[in-house]
């Protein structure tokens, strides 16, 4: 005994050597009994709790029995005795506490279930667990990465290190030394049972709701079990907790004694225990359990594999269940996407498939009215399909509902042509707007005194029960030959107990007229109040074609992430829901047709047809699009990151979504294109939808749209649809089809008001770069006429095949030009798509200068913005490339590396299938001459069926492609240069290969 006893008395590892050598001598059958027999007289040797507390001070270990019983019963109080060997947490006020929170549980809680212990210091809380609730199993977490960890020769010191909980983790939490919880919490999220609890002892010092907003941030419930004061350790320093309230608005929470019951911060407490007081915290016992299992776990999957560094900005805590049922689930959608995807895949301007089918699965399911995703067509906003039914429509006379009014243009508000309209001569091309108040009476009196050839208007709360006024409107237009677009955005309901709407009850029995078109503003989403996305109902095919068209031509895309977030609310009321459980909606009542309906406006309607836009394609045959301006290249890391953290976030102040000062430093880095306070910055959820809107000013102006040969046409076709006066500059071949001062200074001395378009540094879609030297020219030679240039930077930012190229630097040349002729200005507008690869995510900016195009601009309201989260992630990504953090730039070289790469391979393909390419340096653009096809005959399919023989020219080739190989260009219409077709080669690895195929394919049609 005395040997042992001197043995341990040397130090902490010399008593755990002698106790490891008596575990041995105990776990050895023939010394067991005589080790069992010391070990009982130690025990002995050190009786009392006296006794017991002099044998840890001397020999470095202690024998002690716990009560885990109040009273005592026939069998006389519950105790363990246990041993606490060195380096191991001694049980005290920490785990005594943790043990009675335990004990609040329900006994069930425990029976038969698999418990986890971590970090519980000796392990005798899990051995009272297992004697008093019979747990299936209790399990050290890891013992081979334990054991690996702590060698038997670990000193002292070392196994004491690892009891710094304080250590940094990497988590916010860190600030207030609860890093090693929060790492314990999302591992633990990670591996327990979706109906599983986590349990976790806590100091208060950090103060109660920093402490339970660490669990409730990710996603759990949070029950405080337990909670009492304990004493402040005399020789703990807490300084460093006085520092950082010094440095920061946050206070500790400590107590003067365990009956003080007002917290007082550390700089207080500090100083009242450096006068000899004694304090403590609180300790508190949280059971928590997951809000939503499958998809939080899904979320921290995400987090865990490479997004680690925004784990911060995560927050899964709410008030309301309402909104967590909404947010949850498509954050775990958001992050299956990013994490399955590479890209956001190409989506019809109409709107994703997807989305459509959800919508109209929704009114089949809920309203029993059966849609299909052919009935639907997907906007950024009401406002903007509003106008855009208006646009293509262009009536003479409108009346519109004056709450849907507010954001349409100013001149359609103030014109005055109700005469012109009578009489039915057309004077001017300007709309007239009559504003009628919400009340279907008085609509309807309005309708037959004015006769309009079109009504948009809502429907007041008491009217839109039954469907009485509807069908009163439906009438009244019908009789009259109007079109009738109907609001129904404020009584339509996301839920699965939608209360009654009278118009979609009458949906349901009756098909909706070929005059009318239901209008649906999706607004009521509990997490994101001002994201928007609407959408057309029409059952009219010609309506639905030309709403699609028209969509494509003026906002280009509705973002798709807002398309995926009600597609996620509309998803997750359909999921629950057995297929095909309810019986195909069956209608009786009978489509009625007006007499005479006012047909669409020709000029419309003939530029529509004549636009190469987008082509409708079947699931079972998808196409590949090589005639899109976006890029399908894989999403960079930082970008998937920062999407994903500005929907994670909540309460984004404006300031941290403010992109204004990012996009000055960029324009500046990239252009020299200083700014100063009369600088206007302008977002849109597009460059299209900010381009269409310089068109309008255009327009107003009496302007002169001049576009140089080889322009981007879709632009030019919007500006036609717009009934601009257009003009065409021609470019010379021998040039990369680029301007040139004498021709450009020739075609302006015939041009009245001229306004010229010119995309650059990057050329859409040729690829040609213009270098400062050239660009500075071209811009004096606008200066001289008094032009107003629009110079389209959103195709530039990936150059790839140039030498030395001269980069632009245009401020001083500006500054100058715009002091000698006050009529010259230059509208900077651009995007990120090119620039920051951002693969799908649509961001437009446009500068403006001068004072009176700027009040222009804003006469045309009801442009759709981009979304505060959107701001949030172009923010970051701005940011990142001023900070030229490694990652972003890094990753986007290796993305132009790829399109060098892609432009190679694709540019020797083309010509060695008899394709005659123009050299290109940037953008993801290239157009080529079909020299050999050209008077050559290939067969393909008719349009209804059977094969015919076609000799292919300029006009019929992209159709040929198309039908023969599923592969889509654009022709020589759409480049505006004779005999020579555009191809976009910034597509996903297999649409590329793809691509290849087809091109090699038509060939071999042509040869055969």
């Amino acid at each position: 005994m005395e040997a042992f006893l001197k043995q341990c008395e040397q130090s902490g590892d010399a008593a755990y050597g002698a106790l490891r050598s008596l575990l041995e001598r105990l776990e050895d059958p023939i010394t067991r009994t005589a080790a069992r027999i010391f070990l009982s007289d130690l025990q002995k040797r050190f009786a009392s709790k006296e006794e017991s507390d002099r044998c840890l001070q001397i020999y470095h270990f202690q024998i002690q029995d716990i009560y885990l019983e109040q009273y005592e019963g026939f069998q006389r109080r519950k105790k363990l005795t246990m041993m606490v060997i060195p380096s191991i947490f001694i049980p005290e006020d920490w785990s005594f506490t943790f043990f009675e929170g335990l004990n609040r549980h329900p006994d069930s809680i425990f029976k038969d279930k698999t418990v986890t212990e971590l970090g519980c210091g000796n392990g005798w809380i899990s051995i009272a667990i297992a004697e008093k609730w019979s747990p299936l199993k209790i399990l050290n977490p890891n013992p081979d990465a334990m054991s690996k960890m702590i060698t038997e020769n670990a000193s002292e010191e070392f196994l004491h290190s690892l009891s710094n909980y304080c250590a940094l983790q990497g988590f916010v939490e860190d600030q207030f030394g609860l890093g090693l919880i929060a790492r314990a919490v999302e591992e633990g999220i990670s591996v327990i049972k979706s109906q599983g609890i986590m349990i976790f002892n806590m100091g208060g010092r950090p103060g109660q709701a920093v402490c339970k907003r660490l669990f409730e941030r990710r996603g759990l419930r949070v029950n405080k079990l337990w909670q009492t004061k304990v004493l402040q350790a005399a020789d703990t320093d807490i300084s460093a907790l006085v520092e950082i309230e010094k440095n920061s608005p946050h206070r500790f929470e400590f107590f003067m004694g365990l009956v003080g019951d007002q917290p007082i911060c550390a700089r207080s407490a500090w100083a009242y225990a450096k006068s000899g007081g004694r304090i403590s915290h609180a300790l508190s016992v949280y059971s928590c359990q997951l809000r939503q299992p499958t998809q939080v776990k899904t979320i921290f999957e995400f987090l865990r594999n490479g997004f680690k560094d925004i784990s911060s900005s995560l927050d899964l805590s709410f008030e309301d269940d309402f909104v967590a049922d909404e947010k949850i689930p498509f954050l775990s959608y958001l992050a299956s996407v990013l994490k399955e995807v590479s890209f956001f895949p190409y989506e019809p301007p109409a709107g994703s498939r997807r989305f459509r089918s959800l919508i109209s699965g929704f009114m089949r399911t809920y309203h029993h009215i059966p849609l299909t995703a052919d009935n639907i067509v997907v906007f950024p906003s009401r406002t903007v399909a509003i106008e855009s039914a208006l646009r293509f429509l262009s009536p003479r006379l409108a009346i519109v509902d004056e709450q849907l009014s507010r954001h349409l243009p100013r001149p359609w508000l103030t014109s005055l042509n109700i005469e012109n309209a009578e009489s039915g001569r057309k004077l001017e091309e300007v709309i007239t707007v009559i504003e009628a108040p919400r009340q279907s009476d008085l609509m309807v009196e309005l309708i037959k005194k004015l006769k309009p050839e079109v009504v948009v208007t809502g429907m007041a709360q008491f009217e839109s029960v039954t469907g009485s006024a509807f069908e009163y409107l439906l009438d009244t237009t019908r009789e009259i030959g109007c079109r009738l677009f109907l609001d129904i955005s404020d009584h339509f309901e996301l839920s699965s107990l939608p209360s009654s709407n009278g118009v979609l009850k009458y949906l349901a029995g009756t098909p909706l007229p070929s005059h009318a078109a239901i209008i649906c503003g999706l607004l009521k989403n509990q997490v994101y109040s001002d994201l928007e996305v609407a959408f057309v109902i029409s059952e009219e095919e010609t309506i639905f074609k030309t709403l699609c068209k028209t969509v494509e031509l003026l906002q280009g895309n509705t973002a798709i992430i807002s398309q995926y977030y009600y597609g996620c609310l509309f998803h997750e009321l359909l999921a629950f829901q057995l297929a095909d459980r309810h019986p195909p909606a069956q209608r009786y009542g009978e489509l009625s047709k007006a007499s005479k309906v006012n047909g669409l406006s020709s000029s419309s309607i003939s530029v529509l047809d004549h636009a190469e836009l987008s082509i409708s394609e079947s699931d079972e045959s998808p196409l590949v699009h090589m005639d899109v301006d976006k890029i399908f290249l894989p999403m960079i890391t930082p970008v998937k990151a920062a999407i994903f953290e500005s929907f994670a976030r909540q309460n984004i102040t404006e300031s941290e979504s403010d992109v204004t000062c990012g996009i000055k430093q960029l324009i500046y880095s990239s252009y020299g294109f200083s700014s100063d306070n009369h600088t206007e910055f302008i977002y849109a959820d597009s460059p299209v939808a900010l381009f269409v809107r310089l068109v309008l000013c255009c327009v107003q102006e009496g302007g002169t749209l001049c576009f140089p040969t080889g322009s981007n046409g879709n632009y030019v076709s919007a500006a036609k649809f717009l009934k601009a006066n257009i003009v065409n500059i021609p470019t010379n071949p021998n040039y990369g089809f680029k301007l040139t001062e004498r021709i450009l200074t020739d075609r302006l001395k015939t041009v009245k008001k001229p306004w010229i378009y010119i995309s650059g540094p990057t050329v859409n879609p040729t690829g040609l770069l213009y270098g400062n030297e050239e660009m500075q020219k071209l811009l004096i030679i606008c200066a001289n006429f008094g032009a107003r240039v629009i110079l389209d930077t959103s195709f530039s930012g990936v150059e790839f095949n140039f030498n030395d190229f001269d980069a632009w630097n245009l401020g001083a040349t500006m500054e100058r030009l715009s002091s000698t002729n006050p009529t010259f200005s230059v509208c900077l507008l651009g995007g990120l798509s090119y620039m920051m690869l951002t693969s799908g995510l649509e961001f437009g900016f446009l500068i403006l200068n001068q004072m009176s195009l700027k009040d222009t601009f804003h006469g045309f309201a009801g442009l759709s913005k981009p979304h505060s989260t959107i701001r949030y992630t172009v923010k970051k990504l701005l940011d990142l490339m001023e900070k030229k953090t490694v990652d972003l730039p890094n990753a986007i070289a290796e993305e132009k590396q790829l399109l060098a790469s892609r432009y190679k391979h694709f540019k020797q393909t083309l010509e060695s299938c008899g394709w005659e390419v123009v050299e290109a340096q940037a953008g993801v653009s290239i157009v080529a001459k079909p020299t050999f096809y050209l008077g050559k005959t290939i067969k393909m399919p008719k349009d209804s069926s059977g094969i015919q023989e076609v000799k292919l020219d300029d006009s019929n080739i992209r159709e040929a492609m198309i039908k023969t190989t599923g592969l889509c260009i654009n022709s020589a219409a759409w480049t505006g240069i004779p005999g020579y077709c555009r191809f976009t080669i910034g597509l996903e690895d297999g649409d590329f290969k793809r691509a290849l195929d087809c091109i090699a394919k038509f060939k071999s049609l042509v040869d055969n």
